[in-house]
């Protein structure tokens, strides 16, 4: 198997774990930023405020399966060149 290959699996496999997993990464991502946004906010700067839970988990879905498309493709067209 070549390195380009092998790339283009971890990445597919990425993807699929991002999609997989989407809830807990959204959920602690979403944790830190209301975190910073305390932290901005308490002292005198004031950013938009961070995106409701749904929202990020549906991001973060989107990314994972989008990543994975992406890669397939890829990796279907590397197949089909050889």
């Amino acid at each position: 198997m070549s390195v380009e290959m092998v790339q283009m699996v971890a990445g597919l496999l990425l993807g699929l774990a991002i999609a997989l997993f989407h809830r807990r990464i959204a959920d602690y991502m979403l944790q830190q930023e209301r975190a910073l946004d305390y932290l901005f906010r308490a002292r005198g700067v004031r950013l938009p405020p961070p995106p409701s839970e749904s929202t990020t988990r549906n991001i973060y879905f989107v990314l994972g399966i989008v990543i994975a498309l992406l890669q397939a493709g890829r990796l279907l067209l590397l197949l089909r060149g050889m």
